[in-house]
């Protein structure tokens, strides 16, 4: 098949997967026309994020916000009140989706169920909503898992959505900068507080990648953020190896009106 061109191998080889593994909606299993796509129910029942929301943290501001006059207003003067109050070590944090009923099977499924293939879609979401974050200097950095933990799950979903991302956007990934060298439990079952102490001291960068980010922006990526004591503890680790500033990316987030 030489003289086929490149396209048409392309759809050819999508028709044959189709055939043997047809496309199912990524959160109900539904079928839909082409693979890594959602339902229209389920695509109706996704929240996605978008400002006006605090240029620190992400969290959107419930309501109508008044920055201030036109001529005066900057997107750097909307901050919340906790970070006004408790500025994290990352500068940015943004996320794709609101982590609530519509999106929790989703990303669980591709988090605990081996559905990496939706790292694709998940990729464009992420590229998206964290576009100003991804600067040509700029480094991805996905949160680790324990090595335990990896070898239970064979993969590590932050890094398959750090990879995604880097192929979108052309930003440069170290997929093996950070280390977990403690084996933390679960955060789920602690509160905000065992949350920070849980994860305290649990991460390192690498020594033989330190050299690649001194000086250099670095973009966290994980799945989630809930109430950002991990995100928070590994941009603490990254300052202190010389990068130059920490942001933070991530397929959804928890809304603190939600909890």
């Amino acid at each position: 098949m030489d003289w086929l061109p490149t396209a048409s191998l392309t759809t050819l080889a999508r028709a044959a997967l189709d055939v043997v593994l047809p496309p199912r909606c990524l959160s109900c299993a539904e079928s839909v026309d082409r693979q890594g796509t959602l339902c229209m129910r389920c695509w109706g029942a996704l929240t996605f994020l978008a400002p006006p929301w605090c240029y620190c943290c992400g969290e959107p501001f419930e309501g109508v916000v008044d920055p201030g006059p036109a001529e005066t207003r900057q997107a750097e003067t909307l901050l919340c009140a906790r970070c006004v109050g408790s500025p994290p070590p990352f500068g940015r944090a943004r996320s794709a989706l609101r982590y609530d009923d519509g999106s929790r099977g989703m990303i669980l499924g591709f988090k605990h169920a081996d559905q990496t293939y939706a790292a694709v879609a998940f990729g464009g979401w992420l590229a998206r909503s964290g576009a100003e974050l991804l600067t040509p200097d700029a480094v991805l950095a996905p949160v680790p898992l324990h090595r335990w933990k990896l070898f239970a799950r064979r993969y590590n979903q932050a890094a398959l959505l750090a990879g995604d991302v880097g192929r979108r956007s052309g930003v440069a990934v170290l997929p093996g900068l950070l280390v977990r060298q403690r084996r933390t439990t679960p955060q789920g079952g602690h509160s905000r507080t065992g949350r920070q102490r849980n994860v305290r001291g649990a991460f390192r960068v690498r020594p033989s990648l330190a050299e690649r980010i001194r000086g250099r922006p670095v973009v966290l990526v994980d799945d989630v953020l809930t109430t950002g004591a991990t995100v928070t503890e590994c941009a603490r680790v990254l300052l202190r190896a010389g990068a130059a500033r920490v942001d933070v990316l991530t397929l959804a987030r928890v809304i603190r009106s939600d909890v």
